[in-house]
């Protein structure tokens, strides 16, 4: 992969935070972010360490960064990971939204939209900024919300890849004290990118309702599990 995937300055698994590059980039929070503590959760327990150039590290370095680029950078024209002009992202069959769209709402709340009425919201993503969206989360998982790639299925020009999301709940959520035990999903998404490698495109499928669940109660006592089952969420 070219661009999108090149080797960052300043973090080991993620690109376009630091550089030349980057001099002019306006950041939500005023900096670029630090991922140190987020990457140590990573690489403690990570299930699958990728070799380096190979497509599934390429591939996983891609997603940390547009992820990175998603909550962090608040100018569309600051990314470097996507084609913004074309850009459109949808979740679990939702309605895809412009990068306008997903900019004005934030990517937790992007994530976590849903058809359920708003009294039977865990997270009303309708009712969230992505500041708010962002402390929220940030005070569950006070060591981060890491991510890794666990299945590459096909390259580009669609990348398709299976990838698990996790934390510890060391922190309250929404007024429900921590249990202190890992909440995690495991989902798919296919990433459609142009000849630079920049994303055209994305499509996340994961089960939204057992990963909010897993906030409630800990996840091995939760009836729905750790929020690790279908990838495809149904109804919700």
């Amino acid at each position: 992969m070219a661009a999108a995937a090149e080797a960052g300055e300043g973090d080991k698994y993620r690109s376009f935070i630091h550089g030349e590059s980057e001099k002019n980039t306006v950041w939500r929070t005023g900096a670029p972010p630090n991922y140190d503590v987020v990457n140590k959760l990573f690489e403690a327990e990570r299930t699958h360490v990728w070799a380096e150039g190979s497509l599934e590290e390429k591939v996983q370095r891609l997603l940390k960064t547009w992820e990175m680029e998603l909550v962090h950078k608040v100018r569309p024209e600051d990314w470097k990971t996507v084609n913004f002009a074309n850009f459109s992202a949808s979740t679990n069959g939702l309605k895809a939204l412009t990068m306008a769209e997903l900019m004005a709402i934030g990517g937790y709340n992007h994530f976590l939209r849903t058809k359920l009425p708003p009294d039977h919201r865990i997270f009303d993503p309708d009712q969230e900024t992505p500041v708010s969206a962002m402390d929220t989360f940030l005070t569950a998982f006070p060591r981060g919300f890491a991510i890794e790639v666990l299945e590459v299925y096909s390259g580009p020009p669609k990348i398709a890849f299976k990838f698990r999301h996790w934390g510890n709940m060391e922190g309250p959520f929404k007024g429900h004290p921590p249990h202190g035990q890992r909440v995690e999903f495991v989902g798919v998404c296919i990433f459609h990118v142009d000849d630079e490698m920049k994303v055209e495109k994305s499509e996340y499928f994961y089960e939204r309702g057992n990963f909010l669940a897993s906030f409630l109660s800990p996840p091995d006592a939760a009836s729905s599990g750790s929020g690790s089952g279908c990838p495809v969420m149904q109804g919700n």
